[in-house]
């Protein structure tokens, strides 16, 4: 039986059509792997605030405070895993340690979706969103692809050499570091928030009502919604059946989308005055007050002074307590008014604690980290708000991040097949010579025959 089950592995194992297919199932799981890593690795930060919600909600507390690194570690080792599984390095190991992943992973994904603790598994971090069962299913079928790599990988050989495939790994690692650590320490490197460089921000622009209405009306035993701008004529046979009052999305996602993010001072909503736009604003985001450095308190009063000389207005907008704000205010002297928002919406708008939004008439122009902020540059120099971010271009950022390693990837691959290549020429030569001799004697020993 044994012996029957090793026959039928290795028919499989040889056939074409398996060969087909392990290389199809590669390039799928791999680009799967790649995309993940990647978008995780641009937006660090919003990985930190997805595994704090995945620590608050299964109660893990020994896992408190590890956010930082389960982020940079898990977008990396998604980046080359990816990479080594589309490229065939390491065959053997590779599937295994992604059904290992999954095996971590199906089961949370799993119990997030027939739970709804969580409400989405950030699995492509804001780039790509799916709901709850959709990653659930998305990992059975990725699963099952890995069983069927774990078992048939070997069949297709790699494209680099043994050795080179450290070097891949080494460089993968180096690229997916360095756009995970610009995007924490200045902004992720593509924004796929809602509130991006170039969007429009302010309730003012979009208002949102708070209820709406829409009436059902019936016709030909069929039942229809209708906005109140769209109401059909009772004269082309509809007949009104009844009023119903919808609560719009008003997440801090779907806010975001419609352009509304809120500011309040003491819980009234002063969005309007403060984002207002014809002015040009120097927003200070402090989601988590309490941790913010005290030594930068001067240099915020300093930054204030300097943007009043320019007409730009500064506000810092917080999700802390009126308690925290009131501290904070007692230790600092602020001489710039600070405003609550919602920590999600604050989140989103900008990645830091704190994190600075400049806004030029409503639209958002730049935004950084306070720690990469030049404020010498703004303090001393006097350089224009609109100037203070032209060192950092996160589209150029990262195809210099990008390019090198391609290049390198490819130069590399040359490399590789180079000895490849120089034996084939170099075993044709010589078996086109050893044919030459071959001919040659044959030649001589049927001469020798003939006299």
């Amino acid at each position: 039986m044994a012996h029957s089950f090793k026959e039928i592995f290795n028919k499989i194992k040889n056939n074409r059509f398996n060969k087909i297919l392990v290389i199809a199932l590669r390039i799928i799981v791999g680009a799967v792997f790649i995309f993940s890593g990647f978008v995780k690795a641009i937006d660090v930060m919003g990985s930190v605030y997805k595994f704090q919600e995945y620590i608050a909600v299964l109660n893990l507390t020994n896992l408190a405070g590890s956010e930082l690194v389960l982020a940079f570690a898990i977008s990396i080792a998604e980046l080359v895993l990816g990479v080594l599984m589309i490229t065939g390095c390491l065959r053997r190991t590779t599937p295994l340690l992604m059904l290992a992943l999954m095996a971590v992973m199906l089961p949370l994904t799993y119990f997030i979706a027939s739970t709804g603790a969580v409400h989405d598994c950030g699995c492509f971090g804001d780039a790509v969103k799916l709901t709850n069962w959709q990653t659930f299913w998305k990992n059975v079928a990725l699963t099952i692809a890995l069983i069927y790599l774990a078992c048939f990988n070997r069949s297709v050989p790699c494209i680099y050499g043994p050795i080179i495939q450290w070097v891949v790994i080494l460089l993968t690692v180096l690229v997916g570091a360095n756009v995970a650590f610009t995007g924490y320490n200045i902004q992720p490197l593509i924004d796929f928030r809602p509130y991006s460089v170039g969007s429009h921000i302010g309730a003012q622009l979009q208002p949102l009502n708070e209820t709406d209405f829409v009436f059902v009306y019936e016709k030909d035993g069929k039942q229809q919604e209708f906005g109140i701008d769209s109401v059909p004529d009772e004269e082309d046979g509809w007949t009104f059946i009844e009023r119903k009052k919808v609560t719009p999305d008003l997440s801090p996602a779907k806010k975001a989308e419609l352009n509304a993010f809120t500011v309040y001072d003491n819980g009234t909503d002063v969005t309007d005055e403060v984002l207002d736009s014809t002015q040009n604003q120097l927003l200070v985001l402090m989601p988590d007050l309490p941790r913010v450095n005290h030594a930068y308190a001067f240099t915020l009063n300093d930054i204030n002074i300097a943007c009043e000389k320019q007409n730009v207005k500064l506000s810092c907008i917080t999700s802390a307590s009126e308690h925290e704000v009131q501290q904070w205010a007692n230790l600092t002297q602020p001489d710039y008014p600070i405003y609550g928002g919602d920590d999600s919406e604050i989140k989103m708008l900008a990645r830091g604690n704190p994190a600075v939004v400049y806004v030029e008439q409503g639209v958002v122009k730049w935004k950084r980290t306070f720690s990469s902020f030049p404020a010498k540059k703004l303090i001393k120099d006097g350089t224009p708000v609109a100037k203070l971010s032209n060192d950092f271009d996160p589209q150029s950022k990262l195809w210099s991040s990008l390019w090198p390693y391609m290049l390198l990837m490819i130069v590399l691959l040359f490399v590789n097949r180079i000895y490849p290549v120089v034996n084939y020429i170099t075993n044709k030569i010589k078996s086109l010579s050893n044919k030459n001799i071959e001919n040659k004697n044959t030649d001589k020993n049927t001469e020798s025959f003939t006299i």
